[in-house]
């Protein structure tokens, strides 16, 4: 049988016997390579030539990573017409460089609505609005956006504007017209009255925001500046009627997240009925301070803090919280919660859990989520010994009085609420075992502060103990961290005075914020406002971490309420009662605010 050379052969002198089945064959594998060749190149081509159309407004989040690398679209890159319709011919002869429209949708400019709901009140008032203001007036928002007003109140579009006309402030260091910005702002301000229960009213205010997004992709965020009974309704209520139909829905949730675990599992359950758990933000505005934003950067980006940041060199750690007025015109709300739901199981652990936990696999959010969650769930159950409660009494200082906690009409008389609160707590972990973290937190004090206190343990063999005296306490190192006012931190060390003589002195090694950043700190809310418009997680409370928090101070209260305990009185524009210097010396503590006014 004769013998032919095959077309594909590699060699001429190799030879196959011809056959009409091998040869088709064959030639069906090349079409089949070259196919997904094409397609392949096709694809790569279009996700790198779509990346740069896609729509950003350059921002930095909190973590420090460039914000535009977030979309608004929470797509895919490519839908499912992405690879098909379009002739292998007329796509081999477009031009390098050409975007390939996916949908029309993706031509679309999107535009950011921000509700708040709650308008009239005095949250909104006072802080949501200047906020969002601050964040237009550094440029931080998109271009296009919109902000409603929501509440029972009713207003119009003017009069929301009069009201918050009066709380916005222009930033010092800019130099850009004040007057015309703020008027800008304004002309974007509108509002809507409606019950916080009724699907007709959000219904409403959809068709008012669908008008203001003229039919660009829309984006929508919500904060609730409610009490916390009728979240749900609202959520309820704006999920089913006035959520984004082509973009993301979003909404802050203010605290109380509930009064016990019990309250708190069922709101996260309502919540999620209607929400995913992505698109709920649980505020705590504490974490958006300066200060507790520079705490891990302290941390963990300098080399002579992390080695010592544990049980061997550190003593004890002191979280102190003090407010120098009473609960004058929210007395009632306040008697519902008391200090320990108020602040110590939100503010002061939040910022417990940052300061003592692991280094996270990264910045990611949930990474840093994850490790504030093991802090929590590794602390040792609160016992009733090693708590204290106290409730301010009416005083006079010369010629002014002031009242009572029960003096507040709005308050039973005879209310055990407590307005002030000690306690120790401890870490069940190989780094801080053993460590008391003593939190200390009140109202109608002698002063406002926020800090953060890290005592370190003596100085073994210490050659100047001869100079100190008996109290080694004075020569002990403590790091403070000033969260309000005035943030500062400083370190204090002992140092010789100068002289003939060997005297010794503490001496504050001290960065003071004011001094070396004059630049006005932007507010709290500022920073949260922009990480939520952006997706940004890290510096919210995911349910878990929630559920962890209450966990630790349910017990505690029911026994507080089921074994009826008196607060201690303490004089009010005192320092508290006298309950927690004998809680610290139980645990070999000092308080380190005693005396310490700077």
């Amino acid at each position: 049988m004769a013998t032919y050379p095959s077309p594909c052969s590699s060699s001429s002198t190799s030879s196959t016997p011809f056959s009409f089945k091998n040869e088709t064959r064959q030639f069906n594998k090349v079409i089949t390579l070259l196919r997904e060749a094409h397609s392949s190149s096709r694809w790569v081509s279009q996700i790198r030539l779509r990346i740069p159309a896609r729509k950003h407004f350059q921002l930095k989040s909190s973590n420090g990573h460039p914000l535009n690398a977030v979309s608004f679209n929470d797509g895919s890159l490519l839908g499912s017409s992405a690879v098909s319709g379009s002739p292998v011919g007329k796509e081999q002869t477009e031009p390098r460089g050409k975007v390939f429209p996916i949908s029309d949708s993706e031509n679309v400019e999107s535009k950011l609505s921000i509700t708040v709901v709650g308008a009239s009140g005095d949250l909104a008032k006072k802080k949501i609005f200047p906020a969002l203001f601050a964040l237009y007036y550094e440029d931080c928002l998109p271009e296009n956006f919109v902000v409603f007003g929501y509440a029972r109140t009713e207003m119009t579009d003017e009069e929301l504007r009069n009201v918050i006309s009066t709380t916005l402030t222009c930033r010092i260091d800019q130099r850009e017209n004040c007057e015309g910005k703020m008027d800008q702002f304004l002309k974007r301000c509108f509002y809507h009255a409606g019950q916080y229960n009724s699907e007709e009213h959000f219904a409403e205010l959809d068709r008012k925001l669908k008008e203001k997004e003229a039919g660009s992709k829309s984006n929508r965020l919500f904060y609730l500046s409610i009490p916390p009974n009728i979240f749900v309704d609202v959520v309820r209520c704006a999920s089913v009627r006035a959520s984004s139909a082509n973009g993301w829905t979003r909404v802050i949730v203010e605290k109380p997240f509930g009064r016990d675990s019990e309250s708190s599992a069922q709101l996260t359950k309502c919540l999620k009925h209607y929400l995913t758990e992505d698109q709920i933000f649980r505020i705590d505005h504490y974490l958006g301070k300066e200060l507790v934003e520079n705490l891990s950067v302290l941390r963990f980006s300098n080399l002579v803090f992390e080695p010592v940041w544990s049980r061997n060199y550190i003593r004890n750690v002191q979280l102190i919280f003090s407010e120098d007025f009473g609960t004058e015109g929210r007395g009632g709300y306040f008697d519902k919660y008391g200090i320990i739901r108020d602040i110590m199981q939100n503010h002061l652990l939040q910022i417990l859990a940052l300061f003592a936990m692991e280094t996270p696999v990264s910045l990611d959010a949930e990474d840093i989520r994850n490790e504030k969650v093991k802090v929590i769930r590794s602390m040792r159950p609160l016992l009733l010994e090693d708590v204290v409660v106290g409730q301010y009494k009416g005083h006079s200082k010369g010629s002014k009085s002031y009242p009572a906690y029960i003096d507040d009409p709005t308050v039973p008389k005879d209310s055990r609420t407590p307005t002030f609160a000690a306690a120790a707590l401890f870490i069940d972990n190989a780094r801080w075992d053993g460590v008391p973290f003593l939190m200390k937190a009140g109202k109608a004090l002698h002063t406002k502060r926020a800090e953060i206190r890290v005592q370190f343990r003596h100085v073994p063999g210490n050659l100047y103990k001869r100079n100190f005296g008996t109290d080694l306490d004075k020569a002990t190192n403590e790091l403070v961290l000033r969260v309000q006012p005035d943030e500062a931190i400083y370190l204090k060390i002992n140092n010789k005075v100068p002289g003939l003589g060997m005297r010794l002195d503490r001496s504050d090694l001290n960065l003071l914020y004011r001094s070396r950043y004059p630049a006005e700190i932007p507010d709290a809310y500022e920073r949260l406002l922009l990480d939520a418009i952006e997706g940004e997680r890290r510096l919210f409370i995911r349910s878990d971490e929630l559920d962890a928090a209450w966990a630790l101070f349910t017990p505690l209260l029911k026994q507080l309420d089921e074994k009826k305990i008196v607060p201690e009185l303490y004089p009010y524009g005192s320092r508290g009662p006298v309950g927690p210097h004998y809680l610290a010396a139980k645990h070999n503590v000092r308080w380190g605010d005693l005396g310490d006014d700077d």
